[in-house]
């Protein structure tokens, strides 16, 4: 289990690792939105996206000689890169389970930062199958992309920073809202806030047809959706919540948003306009929840993660000719 104090000591180990990610602002995003709201583009961290810090967590609080057999991670490619940057600075093998649908860009990037890549056919396949058979096989220490307690604390450093910016701004109450997959960011948050920013909540924030977080948490149990594949939103999609991310959900959460596509490819262009950033579809959705979804929320300010920056070039394109 994933505790605050599990979340301090990650933050101390991502020092002078991990970026600290600033917290923006934009009136024309306040205009939009209705209220105050601030932006926290995790899209600048280490491999564009947060997952960095969970994958470091994981990796530098392996025993050395466990570490220097070699990792294996499932991962779309956010994850991946994560694994694969932390292992390649850390001096050790990577081996990373990929659907084939996954954006080529992410594939590529994977590849460059090291990692053997296995690529296997979403909704056909098991990627957890495939893992634990790899693992087993080849002595690799399976890092999951959530469920895992050391990379929930490592996913949690970022609330430790947007309690801080956020306070430093005059903000210290509201919805925080993270795009979510299978929960790791949004629980992560969840518990760093709990001790640092207790009058903020985190909220997931999930695309249509894919929100099984948001249903989950409405109906008390862990809810599955039909399919993970096809959806624009490629970074958040799962087929269920945590078995460790959604007792935390359940206990700290606020409710779900459910976005739909068009609402994160216009957050994509919003964000290059006003913010000069880019971000992906799965990692928008946070932020078109809070430009368009403004009656789901509370409080004068709202917090918006940008998960993830690695968008195809087709897909970017295909936001700024439409909202630009």
């Amino acid at each position: 289990m994933s505790t605050i104090e599990m979340i301090e000591a990650a933050a101390t180990r991502l020092q002078g690792h991990a970026r600290l990610t600033p917290m923006l602002t934009s009136p024309f995003l306040d205009d939009i939105g209705g209220r105050q709201v601030l932006v926290k583009p995790e899209c600048l961290q280490h491999t564009g996206s947060f997952k960095f810090r969970g994958a470091w967590s994981a990796l530098t609080h392996l025993d050395p000689e466990v570490r220097a057999r070699g990792v294996l991670a499932y991962s779309s490619g956010n994850h991946a890169q994560g694994v694969a940057m932390a292992a390649k600075l850390l001096g050790t093998r990577a081996v990373i389970i990929m659907p084939s649908d996954a954006p080529q860009l992410k594939i590529e990037n994977t590849r460059a930062l090291g990692a053997d890549v296995v690529l296997y056919e979403r909704g056909v396949e098991a990627r957890e199958d495939i893992g634990e058979r790899l693992s087993r096989d080849q002595g690799l220490t399976l890092i999951r992309p959530y469920d895992e307690p050391l990379v929930i604390a490592g996913q949690g450093t970022c609330g430790l920073e947007i309690a801080e910016q956020a306070a430093a701004l005059g903000v210290t109450s509201g919805d925080v809202l993270a795009c979510c997959g299978g929960g790791g960011l949004t629980s992560g948050i969840a518990l760093a806030l709990e001790k640092h920013a207790p009058g903020m909540r985190a909220r997931p924030v999930e695309p249509e047809n894919y929100d099984d977080v948001t249903r989950s948490l409405v109906s008390g149990k862990r809810e599955t959706n039909a399919t993970e594949a096809g959806g624009l939103c490629d970074a958040i999609l799962t087929p269920s919540p945590g078995k460790l991310t959604f007792p935390i959900l359940s206990r700290l959460s606020g409710p779900g948003i459910v976005v739909t596509e068009d609402e994160a490819l216009h957050a994509m262009a919003l964000a290059y306009l006003r913010l000069k950033i880019v971000a992906e579809p799965g990692g928008a959705v946070a932020l078109a929840a809070a430009l368009f979804h403004s009656d789901e929320l509370e409080g004068d300010a709202v917090v918006a993660v940008i998960s993830g920056g690695n968008a195809d070039s087709a897909i970017f394109h295909k936001a700024l000719e439409k909202y630009v």
